[in-house]
């Protein structure tokens, strides 16, 4: 067996444009293109001023490609300033330089031999061949590799089509940033139409390079290499979900082999650390239905309720209330509030009878609750809506209009008794837009 290391985890590119434009803005770039920028500008045009300039260009390339390796190393954070000044590593900027040389001498000798048709050709292979060349630059360190156009070839077939879409956002970027510096040159002043240049530069030289050492990170295992998110956040955020799949695993596991009673005791062991897990929630209700277990039904009753009524399945929860009537004859629900949702979810699936068994004597089990309106406009909904019986739907739309004078549906009532009195769907008043 061969390690795959995130390679099956890690999210496309494409799905993370976002985060490719909020790279640069990390504190450790934003040092690296703040000094790489400002420092120049506060030098007099001199020698001196010459030699800071090339010094931090070159450091700030370092740094680049310093993003690629960490990024594909699983880093999605930037690496720390210190990469861009240390004393090694300097060696990638003239290796780059060296690739730009033969590539420039390539394209060159094209048109010597071929003439413009020939030149025009190469120079479009080059151009596509380029993101290619720079992250094998950046993984392997040499220019051999990183001109050889067997080794550009295989990196772009075994990446495919995404390689394309990728040079496409590569050229977006690009424009993006040439047209961004144009207009700061056109509508600033000198000074500091450098400094948004210099800045817009950087900014964007970042997003490409972390861009092209993401796409190594997404395609390492067709690239021949394993690498895992470094990350304290990624790592956590893969270490829940590898607990969550384990755990998954291990419920399948167990109901294959028949042992009920420790998937049971699985679920509800995790309801104690997760109490509002809809989706555990959901596996113990199957479980406890296929079974047959009435008593632990009851016990979790008002957890699977909610979690019903939530996903407005009425259809299920009215098989459940009556699993639940026949553990307590005459069962109704304790909590208000619950009682109301799990009503307008019967209603609104069709399931009438239910709906009002919930609702009755609401007024007398909870004579102070805030949910009293509410809970007798659905019981009237349902008697006319769904069981054609007006006269009972006027009786509680009458009770709501005399006892609820302080609550905002005491205004609509009504609408609703007239259009009870004209045996039309209650649904109350009809939406208004206009302004007085």
């Amino acid at each position: 067996m061969r390690y795959l290391g995130a390679a099956t985890e890690a999210v496309p590119f494409w799905n993370r444009i976002g985060a490719f434009f909020r790279y640069p803005f990390h504190t450790d770039p934003l040092l690296v293109i703040a000094i790489c920028t400002l420092v120049p500008l506060l030098i007099t045009n001199s020698i001196v001023g010459l030699i800071v300039w090339l010094v931090l260009a070159i450091a700030l390339l370092k740094y680049t490609y310093a993003v690629i390796n960490h990024t594909a190393e699983g880093h999605m954070k930037p690496p720390p300033v210190s990469v861009a000044f240390s004393g090694s590593g300097f060696d990638i900027v003239i290796l780059q330089l060296l690739v730009f040389i033969l590539m420039f001498a390539l394209v060159s000798a094209a048109m010597m031999v071929g003439g413009p048709v020939l030149m025009l050709v190469v120079l479009a292979l080059v151009v596509l061949a380029l993101p290619a060349s720079v992250m094998v630059l950046a993984m392997e360190h040499s220019v051999a590799a990183a001109v050889n156009p067997m080794n550009l070839a295989v990196l772009i077939s075994r990446i495919g089509s995404p390689y394309f879409l990728l040079y496409g956002y590569l050229i977006l970027l690009s424009v993006a940033s040439g047209a961004a510096q144009e207009f700061a040159f056109n509508h600033f002043a000198p000074q500091m139409a450098n400094i948004v240049a210099g800045f817009l530069n950087s900014t964007f030289t970042l997003m490409l390079f972390h861009m092209l050492g993401y796409l190594l990170f997404q395609y390492q295992e067709e690239l021949g290499f394993a690498s895992d998110h470094q990350d304290e956040e990624s790592v956590a955020e893969m270490q829940g979900r590898d607990r969550t799949h384990r755990f998954d695993a291990d419920i399948d596991m167990n109901l294959k082999d028949g042992n009920y009673d420790r998937v049971q005791s699985m679920l509800k062991e995790s309801l104690k650390r997760d109490p509002s897990n809809a989706h555990r929630l959901e596996q113990l209700h199957a479980l406890l239905s296929a079974r047959n277990d009435q008593q632990e039904l009851y016990r979790y009753h008002p957890r699977l309720l909610t979690m019903l009524a939530d996903r407005n399945d009425g259809d299920t929860m009215a098989g459940l209330l009556t699993t639940l009537e026949k553990v307590e004859p005459g069962f109704r629900l304790d909590d208000p509030q619950l009682a109301v949702h799990c009503a307008q979810t019967l209603y609104h699936r069709g399931q009438f009878k239910p709906a009002l068994k919930l609702l009755q004597d609401f007024h007398k089990r909870f004579p102070e609750s805030e949910s009293l309106p509410q809970a007798y406009l659905t019981a009237a909904q349902a008697l006319a809506n769904g069981l054609g019986q007006w006269e009972k739907a006027t009786a509680f739309l009458t009770f709501v209009k005399k006892r609820c004078g302080n609550h905002p549906l005491h205004e609509q009532i009504d609408v609703y008794l007239q259009q009870a009195q004209n045996r039309e769907p209650l649904k109350g008043p009809k939406a208004s837009f206009s302004v007085e």
